[in-house]
């Protein structure tokens, strides 16, 4: 059964033309900023000292281990993340939600935290899958709080995402200080990819693959987002569909998590600005929600890397502050058309 909601495929010629013109500068954007990630850093690795150097250079050698990988990682990590944001609007029909909203990712830190305590020598891939397992139950928690919210104002589902957020990393915090590990909840609470290299990345493509999963059921969450009612209607097994985008959600988050630390607002930003542009069809706004999201994480990292060069500020400092005037622009500009 193929569900696509109405889109503006007879949208006037000015709109389209607007949007294939803001297509070309994110994709123009994404191929300067993922070069230049590739030769900025405290270490020689510009062109001229790969040339010279030859394959067998330290230019080259951290080119490879250090640089491409970082790169990729970025590139997954903001194109998942706008992923993980868009699902989890859909889910609970509201546009100033994300898992940094909705205590998504303090749950999966929970989880994290639980593991450091319990099973400190288990594999990043167990860090990972007891990640996602708290963040789905941190999904499942704020889904069934939010429908038992009498009135669904514009406000209220994030604040009430950002109090049970603020509650479990309360709980989180107290029993890292109680068991001296502070400073492991700082690293994962600042994301940041100063220590990603070749071998500590690769998780990352499960959540890569999360954002094919998301684009084969992207219709039929585009219908989900309509309403329950709409969807049961329609012949579409609502629960299931809510219980792979909480999958998809936990896993992207889990993912991120472990690989670079938390990194707020991402999601909800993208998705937005996105919506601006093409409108609310999830099959057409995916591929722009992961190129927007790479082109946002590129530019912040490579900002991260450069304002004190040739130290390194955590990227959560730079995505929170752009992020978070994009959020207050959004709030402000949308109003009461946000659902």
């Amino acid at each position: 059964m193929t569900l696509t909601a109405t889109a503006s495929t007879s949208a006037p010629a000015p709109a389209r033309q607007r949007r294939r013109w803001a297509g070309v500068l994110i994709g123009v954007l994404f191929v300067l900023l993922a070069v230049a990630s590739l030769f900025i850093g405290a270490s020689d690795v510009s062109p001229v000292a790969l040339f010279t150097g030859g394959p067998d250079s330290t230019a080259s050698f951290l080119l490879l281990v250090s640089r491409v990988p970082r790169t990729i990682a970025v590139i997954l990590v903001g194109a998942s993340l706008g992923i993980a944001g868009l699902i989890m609007q859909m889910l609970v029909r509201n546009r100033f939600v994300e898992p940094s909203t909705t205590g998504v990712s303090e749950f999966a830190t929970l989880g994290m935290l639980v593991t450091t305590v319990f099973w400190p020598g288990l594999a990043v891939v167990g860090k990972m899958g007891v990640a996602a397992v708290f963040g789905l139950a941190g999904t499942w928690v704020f889904l069934r709080i939010v429908r038992a919210i009498p009135v669904r104002q514009l406000v209220l589902v994030p604040l009430v995402g950002i109090m049970l957020g603020g509650v479990v990393a309360s709980v989180t915090t107290f029993f890292a200080y109680r068991l001296d590990l502070l400073q492991s909840l700082g690293q994962w609470a600042q994301g940041s990819f100063a220590t990603v290299m070749q071998g500590r990345y690769e998780i990352l493509w499960i959540a890569a693959a999360m954002v094919v999963v998301a684009w084969i059921a992207a219709d039929r969450f585009s219908v989900i987002g309509l309403g329950e009612e709409f969807a049961t209607n329609l012949g579409l097994n609502y629960r299931r569909v809510v219980a792979i985008g909480m999958v998809i959600i936990a896993m992207i988050t889990a993912a991120v998590l472990v690989t670079a630390g938390m990194i707020p607002f991402l999601g909800l930003v993208v998705p937005n600005i996105v919506s601006l542009i093409i409108g609310d069809n999830v099959r057409r706004s995916i591929p722009w929600v992961a190129g927007l999201g790479a082109v946002f994480v590129l530019g912040c990292d490579i900002l991260a890397r450069v304002v004190r060069f040739p130290y390194e500020i955590p990227l959560s400092v730079i995505v929170g502050m752009v992020g978070a005037v994009l959020f207050l622009w959004l709030l402000l500009r949308k109003g009461s058309r946000a659902h």
